[in-house]
């Protein structure tokens, strides 16, 4: 019987070979940058975190999480760890649930890549949007959780929090689909796809009207947060890798893609009996953001175009990531399940195209 994601992605392993550095070298840059660090030091590795490598530190006093970027040959902007450094750092001020951070480093000699250290927050991880573990009576308020961290993000003042610069106001879905586009067409060894090549043409002449601006997490999904160990509480936030300043619609329209995609390679809902797990529908979840958020509504094919746009852009993340599979620099079974997923999710996205066209 096949592992489910809960088995393959919770909890830590060995150091992969690929990933392994001096452990010496660390432990040297902890006890002259983390601040109470104290030695002897450990190193295992998170089986989830596939696109910046992620480390567990243990000590015989604290735990610490160390994310890196990958080694080898990278695309210009991929594996940002000083931006998630960065927004954490700051909503961090806010009262926001994410882990404290200690320290970044860019000097690749300690290493070898660029890093940051924070927290080691206990609690749980579901990798199943069903959350087959919790109890079926409990399902609504962990969705609700989500809902509310997602609105209190959307809200949050990002000039006051200093993030100003932290992403370029306005115009947010045409850099975006651009930005993707790019990435996707200048990766040919990762395979070219009909229909992805058909967003890259559709995606920027369909943009709804209308302009706002948050910060965005850019992976919001239950797999990037961190649970209280027995209570529908949202602890911490993970993985801001692609977080910038954004339009808070598209964020949560690649949070809803939960409701309209298939269990398969990732996360997804459609197919369940939702009413009998007891999971909130897809209107109601939309309006409990808007609620939190001060919205009338999203007209549904602004919606379709929003989440035809996430899938294409998930799309073009799982694009890159088969075209590290092919040059080795991701060798993990994940990564080569999650590169498979390119063609099946620009079928989804194009799908969500001739929706909003037909709306």
């Amino acid at each position: 019987m096949a592992a489910s994601r809960q088995e393959q992605f919770t909890g830590t392993t060995a150091v992969r070979e690929a990933h392994a550095f001096d452990v010496g070298a660390l432990e040297t840059y902890m006890r002259a940058h983390v601040e109470g660090f104290a030695g002897p030091l450990e190193v295992e590795q998170f089986k989830g975190g596939q696109s910046n490598p992620t480390f567990k530190l243990i000590t015989p006093n604290k735990k610490y999480v160390l994310r890196r970027k990958p080694p080898g040959k990278l695309l210009k902007g991929a594996h940002a760890v000083d931006r998630e450094y960065k927004v954490i750092t700051a909503l961090g001020t806010t009262g926001f649930p994410v882990a404290k951070t200690y320290a970044l480093c860019t000097d690749d000699a300690v290493i070898g890549t660029w890093f940051y250290i924070m927290d080691c927050v206990e609690g749980r991880i579901f990798w199943d949007t069903a959350f087959p573990e919790v109890d079926v009576a409990a399902r609504p308020q962990y969705f609700d959780a989500m809902n509310q961290a997602m609105a209190d993000l959307h809200m949050a003042d990002y000039k006051a929090l200093g993030l100003e610069d932290y992403g370029r106001p306005g115009n947010y879905f045409a850099r975006q689909i651009s930005r993707w586009s790019r990435q996707y067409v200048e990766d040919p060894e990762a395979g070219k796809f009909e229909e992805m090549d058909r967003l890259v043409d559709w995606l920027p002449e369909n943009i709804p009207a209308g302009e706002e601006v948050s910060i965005v997490h850019g992976d919001y999904r239950c797999d990037n947060m961190i649970f209280h160990p027995t209570e529908p509480k949202v602890l911490a936030v993970l993985d801001w890798e692609l977080s910038t300043l954004g339009h808070p619609l598209a964020d949560f329209s690649y949070h809803l893609m939960m409701y309209r995609m298939p269990p398969v390679g990732t996360t997804g809902l459609v197919g369940n009996d939702l009413e009998a797990m007891n999971i909130p529908s897809e209107d109601a979840y939309l309006k409990a953001y808007c609620k939190r958020t001060g919205r009338d509504g999203v007209p549904a094919r602004d919606m379709d175009f929003y989440i035809a746009y996430n899938l294409f852009r998930l799309g073009a993340i799982v694009h890159g990531i088969q075209g590290r599979v092919v040059r080795g620099t991701a060798a993990s079974e994940h990564a080569r399940q999650m590169g498979a997923m390119t063609e099946p999710l620009a079928k989804l996205a194009w799908a969500q195209a001739e929706k909003a066209m037909a709306g």
